[in-house]
């Protein structure tokens, strides 16, 4: 089970909150808001040297507030909640005989919680704004629990993220509106957890006048490995030490009424290291004050 790890919640929860807005901070008194459901189901991994293994049917599910609200035309805060997340094991039977070999387990709680603030170094309605992100992510969740002390919702540590980001948005002919973005980042982990590089991209189309939007994202993590090991380290579950991927989300939102509307997306790894080899998936609906009624 030491590699039995979860598809990286930054593919997809971490990357709305990371990315969310891009560059661009909400104005003043604006604010955008989203209620999703997260989750991903694996029975195989990428193992600390980037091969496949088979591991017990192992799954987690989150459900998540998020939140950005423009206190100036330059600050914008954000709060990402995993108000409920359970993670769960099969019952290992040996594949001959059938026999239960240990049972099946499972944990509810709260999740970590991720805190942040958003400041745009360029001014308002820049052509290429950038933009500076702190988050913090607080231990609010459980990182030993089940009765192998293999489950987990959080992973005991406080990190902290600093992040730069910058993009632009234009048109492309009459109709479509798009924008683009690129970030670089640093987490900076406590806990004994390695110190790790972040960067990505994101390229969003808008059609319908702007009601149906395609977005696209490119994410990656690399470990520093300045930690300490798996040897003495507790990592069973879902939040990993000297994880590293690469990994593509596409996700789909549309605006039902006026500033109400639905999103759905799928993430997946295609390189990684201790981190599941599975698809994520999650659903949402979100309120957008920015969108004219």
């Amino acid at each position: 089970m030491r590699y039995s790890l979860l598809l990286f919640t930054l593919l997809t929860l971490s990357t709305t909150m990371l990315h969310a807005g891009g560059p661009w901070p909400q104005a003043p008194g604006k604010a955008y808001l989203k209620l999703s459901e997260w989750w991903t189901v694996f029975d195989q991994h990428y193992t600390d040297a980037g091969l496949l293994d088979p591991n017990v049917t192992t799954g987690i599910f989150n459900t998540t507030f998020y939140a950005e609200y423009g206190i100036t035309d330059r600050f914008t805060t954000i709060i990402n909640a995993p108000l409920f997340s359970r993670n769960y094991v099969n019952n290992l039977r040996s594949t001959t005989t059938g026999e239960l070999i240990q049972s099946g387990d499972a944990v509810n709680s709260l999740g970590d919680i991720d805190l942040g603030i958003k400041y745009g170094l360029t001014k308002p309605g820049s052509k290429f704004p950038v933009a500076a992100t702190l988050i913090l992510g607080l231990p609010t969740g459980r990182s030993v629990a089940g009765i192998q002390n293999n489950l987990q919702t959080g992973d005991g540590e406080f990190n902290q993220i600093l992040q730069i980001e910058t993009g632009t948005s234009f048109q492309l002919g009459k109709k479509v509106n798009s924008y683009a973005s690129v970030y670089l980042g640093v987490n900076n982990r406590s806990n004994g957890f390695s110190e790790e590089l972040r960067y990505g991209v994101e390229w969003g189309l808008g059609l319908m006048d702007q009601r149906l939007w395609f977005i696209g994202r490119l994410n990656s993590v690399e470990s520093f490995k300045n930690g300490e090991t798996a040897a003495t380290v507790t990592s069973t579950s879902i939040f990993a030490n000297n994880t590293e991927f690469s990994g593509v989300a596409l996700e789909v939102a549309y605006y039902l009424k006026g500033r109400w509307g639905i999103s759905a997306s799928v993430a997946g790894a295609f390189r990684g290291e201790i981190i599941a080899a599975a698809p994520a998936y999650s659903v949402g609906i979100f309120y957008d004050l920015n969108k004219i009624n």
